[in-house]
């Protein structure tokens, strides 16, 4: 048995409207029984990518105090926090995610007098419509650094997007397989194996809020991928 091996193809592709019966497939990996190849075995890596319709975003807000005690760089902080509950409460959807406060130690020598520094995050979702509301009202506050928006992909959006991506990594792969056979000129084309994964988009970092207003539509909307290992047998 001789085997055939395929570098990784990726295509971009629009969310449009598809079957659901392939929506189950496209939530969770894909493997088939492997069989044995008596002919030749033809390995491929086919990659498929595509951007979702959004509908929130999910937020993340870093915050920090510095004082010359621990105590007092704590009590800052929760000062600071107060302040961004303020605010933020309002525009968010849902509850704010708080994690607990860490503290270090800086300077000191050279570099000046020690100070205690703490620092937590706020995060949480917010819609498109409180999207720029959200990024003006934190951006303006002490100690706080907006350190990333990503945009959520809307559920149905998702579903659909995933099926058609699903579907277009399977066409090219047979349409690699098909394509290699005849030219080997061999005829049959047997699917041995099937091995997916997916992926998704990375929250984007935003410096403090500019004078100008923030549009959500032109945020970069959630990107999706998957990635297919397909094993042909060609005879």
């Amino acid at each position: 048995m001789s085997t055939l091996r395929s570098a990784a193809v990726a295509f971009s592709v629009l969310p449009l409207g598809m079957s659901p019966s392939l929506a189950l497939m496209a939530t969770a990996p894909l493997q088939a029984q492997s069989l044995a190849c008596s002919g030749t075995l033809l390995q491929l890596q086919v990659q498929q990518q595509g951007v979702a319709a959004f509908d929130r975003f999910r937020f993340e807000l870093g915050l920090e105090a510095e004082a010359a005690s621990k105590t007092e760089a704590l009590e800052q902080l929760n000062r600071r926090l107060a302040a961004v509950r303020k605010v933020v409460a309002p525009l968010a959807s849902g509850a704010l995610t708080v994690p607990a406060p860490s503290t270090y130690r800086s300077g000191g020598g050279s570099s000046g007098p020690v100070r205690e520094r703490a620092s937590t995050s706020v995060s949480g979702q917010v819609s498109k419509a409180n999207y720029d509301a959200l990024i003006q009202a934190a951006g303006r506050l002490p100690g706080v650094n907006l350190q990333g928006f990503a945009a959520q992909a809307a559920d149905a959006s998702e579903t659909k997007l995933q099926t058609r991506l699903l579907r277009e990594a399977l066409a090219e792969g047979k349409r690699q397989a098909d394509t290699t056979a005849a030219a080997l000129g061999l005829r049959r084309v047997q699917l041995l194996r099937i091995d997916q994964r997916g992926g998704g988009s990375r929250p984007v970092p935003y410096g403090m809020a500019a004078a100008r207003s923030f549009n959500p539509d032109e945020a970069p909307a959630p990107q999706r991928s998957v990635s297919l290992a397909l094993d042909y047998c060609l005879s």
